[in-house]
């Protein structure tokens, strides 16, 4: 069954010195409805109200909306653009009952997310210390981007490929109301949701950063269940470094630092980018060449030459008895302190599972660290 969409607006407004967004949106709540809204400076926390005290009708819910919308385009407020976007899935995917698969689970969706280069050791300390990027929590998990459009929701992986979704994912989807495309990080029945990049027919990809990033926090106000939750966000140097302090008491896997002003590009710049990723400890994605023996794999990654890739070995890694020994030539991460440059073998891995959503041949040894001479 369709969910039912009500009314929502984001509004900006920009002159001189000033800097501002309104937004505006009709929800249930009990047997009624209300009207929200949050406003403020952008870059700032943005307050939140609401317009009417207690539920009213479907028909006065709009009128007040409708009112509020006009009394602030009155005062300059422009809503964003609408562009049709270029990355709409060509194919249609169902919604999921629980438990049951999907019939185009590796379909090309054409749609690809936007890839991080690491940041080097010497940028961290300018950085934290800049007015330029905000700073989150690098979570250990897959990527996963959740398109939903009228009652389709469709699970995509970094390869741009339909995947399966947890059951309480696609129930948070289905709850919240409108049209969307959410990109996140999936940790078991959750996914934490860092960007929006499509909202109500919008492509959201042109905007900077934390212009998204509040519409993804206006998006996820309605509470969509522990399925899916916004990833908190630094903006001041104070705060970064707190994130990032309490980040690494907690042995996190890192943490992420974002241009805030920069729009989304898909893919992964050949260096650099608006987007950088400070990681606590080092990951690398192998491809598993040999099976030993006691749950134990051989890990091989590519090495490129002039005349073409050779594929070298990179140590062992041993299998915990809560995963299953992968087969020869699927790819795997595995977590390590440092690789030695003379064998390119790990040092101290740990093996993090298998990675379907990584192809073989983005298994090089460009990935990774090497113990410092």
């Amino acid at each position: 069954m369709n969910q039912p969409q009500y009314p929502r607006t984001s509004l900006y407004f920009r002159e001189g010195p000033a800097d501002k967004e309104y937004h505006a949106a009709i929800q249930e709540q009990g047997d009624g409805f209300i009207v929200r809204f949050s406003f403020g400076r952008r870059g700032s926390t943005l307050a939140h109200g609401i317009k009417t005290p207690d539920p009213v009708t479907l028909a006065e819910a709009h009128a007040i909306y409708n009112k509020l919308v006009a009394s602030k385009t009155a005062k300059g407020y422009q809503e964003l653009a609408a562009t049709p976007s270029l990355h709409h899935s060509t194919t249609p995917i169902p919604t999921l009952a629980q438990g049951s698969p999907n019939p185009a689970t590796g379909n090309d969706t054409g749609i690809r997310c936007q890839l991080l280069n690491p940041a080097a050791s010497s940028e961290l300390g300018r950085l934290l210390a800049n007015h330029t990027h905000c700073l989150q929590e690098k979570h250990d998990g897959r990527r996963v981007m959740v398109a939903k459009r009228g009652a389709l929701i469709t699970g995509i992986n970094r390869r741009g490929l339909v995947i399966d979704l947890p059951a309480a994912i696609t129930q948070a989807a289905e709850a919240i109301p409108g049209d969307f495309l959410i990109d996140g990080e999936a940790i078991g029945e959750t996914l934490h949701a860092f960007d929006l990049l499509e909202l109500d027919g919008k492509d959201l990809r042109p905007i900077g950063y934390l212009d998204r990033y509040r519409n993804l926090l206006f998006l996820l106000d309605a509470d969509a269940g522990r399925g899916i939750r916004p990833v908190k966000c630094a903006l001041t140097p104070a705060d970064k470094l707190a994130t990032y302090k309490s980040c690494r008491a907690l042995d996190c896997e890192g943490v992420v630092f974002k241009e805030i002003d920069a729009p989304a590009s898909s893919g992964r710049p050949n260096s650099g980018g608006a987007q950088l990723k400070y990681k606590f400890v080092e990951t690398a994605s192998f491809i598993v060449i040999g099976i030993n023996a006691k749950r134990s794999v051989s890990l091989g990654l590519y090495h490129m030459h002039p005349d073409g890739p050779e594929l070298i070995r990179s140590g062992n890694v041993t299998i915990p008895p809560n995963h299953p020994v992968p087969a020869m030539k699927d790819v795997v991460e595995v977590k390590y302190l440092y690789a030695f440059r003379e064998s390119g073998a790990v040092y101290q891995p740990v093996y993090g599972g298998k990675r379907d959503d990584i192809p073989r041949n983005e298994c090089l040894t460009t990935q990774l660290k090497y113990k410092a001479a």
